[in-house]
Order: structure tokens, then sequence, then C-alpha cells
């Protein structure tokens, strides 16, 4: 195997991101392997799905040492987002999107990524109405956050399945309204890594059924991003979060309109 050292490179940033904010993964990778390494929009979605999955195992395993999952809410997105992705997966193989010109799936990763970037700069924002709902009517807010969650699992399991974008950068802003005093900045971090795992093998593994995964192409991306994944856990606990959200939002808002226009 030939290793590639941008690749690689682009691996470790990649990661290093994820494993400090739970977010970027997918919305950062795709659109790098589209636009700066020429890949075809399928085969990025398809083979970042499958390293997305396996780089937030090591992301995971250092949140889960250190007790920074709530399982629950895990199990309550995974019960939307997993029959999602797979009624998706099946949809592009009937329907033969999949195999559709380049332009559908740029399409569907620009608006993937500038709703991303909207839902990341208005966080705050949706944090402090999700707060506000929770003390004012916390009956209420407790009786529809269960179903509210699950409908939140199957929105991101359809985005995630088609474009790879939204597990992470997405996921989190839907969270952090939906459980605003349960997880801290830590935790969210964590549980939305956790819950990112099956989302992406199960979108994944129907993407490389499909032929969209680049076996070569992957194991140079793991390279990088394995190492940076885990250093970004471990210093997750002291890194700017405002500064590195309102960063990578402003980013992907850049990357989500310079696709939609090229």
């Amino acid at each position: 195997m030939h290793v590639n050292g941008p690749t690689a490179l682009a691996g470790l940033l990649v990661g290093m991101v994820v494993g400090l904010t739970g977010v970027g993964g997918g919305a950062l990778m795709t659109p790098i392997l589209v636009l700066l390494f020429g890949v075809a929009p399928q085969t990025a979605v398809g083979t970042d799905l499958v390293f997305a999955s396996i780089t937030k195992v090591c992301g995971t395993a250092v949140h889960g040492l250190a007790r920074t999952v709530d399982w629950q809410v895990v199990r309550r997105l995974a019960l939307g987002s997993l029959p999602a992705s797979a009624l998706t997966l099946a949809w592009m193989n009937l329907t033969a999107t999949a195999r559709v010109g380049n332009r559908f799936l740029l399409d569907a990763v620009a608006v993937a990524l500038l709703i991303t970037a909207v839902g990341m700069a208005f966080r705050e924002h949706l944090h402090q109405l999700g707060r506000r709902f929770r003390l004012g009517e916390p009956e209420r807010f407790k009786h529809l956050q269960p179903t509210l969650t699950v409908v939140a699992g199957v929105l991101l399991g359809i985005m995630v399945t088609l474009t790879s974008i939204g597990a992470g950068a997405l996921g989190t802003v839907m969270l952090i309204y939906l459980y605003p005093l349960r997880l801290d900045p830590r935790r969210l971090v964590g549980t939305d890594l956790a819950h990112a795992i099956p989302l992406a093998l199960l979108a994944g593994l129907g993407h490389l059924r499909l032929g969209h995964v680049e076996m070569g192409l992957l194991v140079n991306l793991l390279l990088g991003s394995i190492p940076g994944v885990v250093l970004g856990a471990l210093a997750s606990s002291r890194a700017p979060m405002g500064v590195l959200r309102i960063g990578i939002a402003i980013l992907l808002m850049g990357i989500g309109l310079r696709i939609l226009v090229h």
C-alpha cells in the first residue's frame, strides 16, 4: 500500500477536530476529499463514513473511560437514526440515487454544510431556548424529550447516510437544545461521538455495498486520524470550545457556498 502524506495529514487534522469538539468529521473530510483531492462525491461520502466510524471508536474509548458518555441518550438517538439510515440506503439503491450525476450529491453536501453551519452559529441561542423550556415547563419538557430525541435521530440518520455530514456538528446542536441541563460540554462531546459510531458504521457498510469505499484512501486517512482523535479527546477539557465552534461554522458556511456556486 502506498502511504500518501497529504491524505494522512488531512486525517490527522480532522481527527484532532473530532476529538476536541465532537464535530467536523464528515463536514470537513468530505469537502476536503472532493475539493482538494478530486475524489468523486459518492466515493468521498462512502469512504468518509467508514473512516468516521473507525476514528470515532478511538475518541469514544477515551470519553468512555472518563465516564463522559450518556448511554441512555445514545440509545434514544440510535432508535431513530439507525432505521432511518437503513431506509435511506434502501431508497438510494432502489432509485439509483447513488449513481446519478455528481451534481445531486454535491448539492446535498452543500445544503448539509449550510444547515450545520447555521446550527453551530446559533448553538448558544438554542441552548438558552432549551434551558428556558426545561426550567419553565419541566414536566412537559421531560414528556417530550424522549420522542424529540428519536425524531432528531431520524433526521440525522437521513442526512448522514446521504452526505456523511451531521453526526457530529448538527448532532451536538440538537443535543444541546434537548438536554440543556443534563449534558455538560464533555458529556455532550462523548455522547455525540458514541452515537455517531453505529450510525456511521451502518451507513458506511451500505455505501461499501454500493461500491463507494476506496480502501487505499481509507487506510491513509486512518493513519493520521487515529492518533489525531485521541490527542484531541485528551485535550478537549482545555480547548477554547467557543472559538473553535465559531471558526468551524464560518469555515463550513464558506465551503457550502463554494460548492453551490461551483
